[in-house]
């Protein structure tokens, strides 16, 4: 096994660093590296140019429009983008619902969809949660009924993320009742801008406004929007599924984000003080395995081996290091990490003075925000099972 990097990786990796300083604008850095609301604008800002230098879909492969990039090449261009402080990628079109209409759509939607996504021009939803369905995903109720050429969609979808700005959603909707639950379940996708769909805001803690309740009464959906087969959607949802949960580990940004905590710790004067900075060494150990883990990933793809199906540990363990250094930053800053002036904020005020790294930085906020980590995406007691069932059979 050989975790070094080549002398050719290492040349893409600077060409990646160099083409990411050119091109990130600096005012959505600034409000990375600090942690600041990032509007849906500057979002979809840096993904137009993504899609207009056709890396927005960095994972797909060529014949759909990708750079057709291999694994070890997809790792380091997450790895740059991240240290260089450009937004997460929104995953619901490019890294999630992409490649399930690439794997199981019919041409035509191939041509109406994935160049949309690839461009960053439309932004998508993920309808799959709903209220008493979370983790357990084969008993969703959302009923789409098959009237002539179109589906009748009634029921709700909930902690929809960003669903706010989505144009378009996917959604796991029941469409037969008959047989195991995973078996009445079909692949929708639905235009949000249809009658009968509503968004409500869900405030969380801090007054933000990420996640969302959706509504669908009597929607009419066309046919030709199921990809793939009826009924068969539990099979589409797994595969979109091990996406979102190695998205989810998100290493890079754990790479990053363990920086920043070292500089918070140094400003707050707990640097010095040997039993935190342990819990900062202990962190970073885990950050260091971590990506051990997927660089092991990345050396038996690269062999020609078949890795183990680790997505789940990749989202147990990467979870886990989010809660704990937004934990560590809220206890470094103490009573600086409470204050949340979202107005302060917007107007850019970070309390720019020498040593100050804070400002209105809401570290609480954050750390209450992370606590979500380890149930979305399939909670971290359902993925156990998972790793454990793979394991030991």
């Amino acid at each position: 096994m050989d975790l070094a990097f080549t002398p050719e990786e290492q040349a893409f990796r600077e060409e990646i660093r160099s083409w990411v300083r050119a091109n990130l604008p600096e005012d959505i850095a600034h409000k990375v590296r600090n942690d600041l609301h990032l509007t849906r604008e500057d979002m979809q800002r840096w993904a137009k140019i993504l899609g207009k230098k056709g890396w927005l879909g960095y994972g797909w492969p060529k014949e759909f429009g990708g750079p057709g990039w291999s694994a070890v090449q997809k790792h380091l261009f997450e790895e740059e983008c991240a240290l260089a402080g450009t937004p997460r990628i929104v995953p619901f079109g490019p890294v999630m619902v992409a490649p399930v209409i690439m794997a199981y759509g019919t041409p035509e939607q191939h041509q109406r969809f994935l160049p949309g996504i690839a461009s960053g021009e439309v932004w998508w939803s993920q309808g799959y949660s709903e209220p008493g369905s979370g983790s357990d995903l084969a008993s969703v109720k959302t009923r789409a009924e098959r009237v002539g050429d179109k589906y009748i969609v009634n029921g709700q979808k909930t902690w929809t993320t960003l669903g706010q700005y989505g144009e378009w959603i996917f959604c796991l909707v029941r469409t037969s009742n008959e047989g195991k639950p995973q078996t009445g379940i079909s692949f929708l996708l639905v235009d949000m801008k249809s009658p009968g769909v509503t968004v409500r805001p869900i405030k969380l803690l801090d007054g933000s406004h990420e996640v969302n309740e959706v509504f669908f009464d009597n929607v009419q959906v066309p046919a030709d929007q199921l990809i793939g087969e009826e009924n068969k959607g539990w099979t589409y949802a797994k595969h979109l599924l091990s996406h979102e949960r190695t998205n989810i580990a998100d290493v890079n940004r754990a790479k990053r984000e363990l920086e920043r905590l070292k500089r918070i710790a140094k400003t707050e004067g707990v640097w010095e003080d040997q039993r935190f900075r342990d819990q900062i060494a202990l962190l970073e150990i885990d950050v260091i395995a971590l990506e051990m883990l997927v660089l092991r990933v990345l050396s038996a793809m690269k062999s020609g081996k078949n890795p183990l199906d680790i997505a789940g540990l990749l989202k147990i363990k990467g979870s886990e290091i989010q809660q704990r250094y937004s934990e560590l930053m809220m206890l470094a800053a103490g009573p600086y990490a409470l204050p949340y002036i979202q107005e302060a904020m917007e107007a850019g005020y970070q309390g720019d003075f020498p040593g100050n790294v804070l400002g209105n930085a809401p570290l609480a906020a954050t750390y209450f925000n992370m606590r979500k980590t380890t149930i979305y995406g399939g909670s971290n007691e359902v993925q156990r099972n998972i790793v454990a069932q793979t394991v030991l059979g």
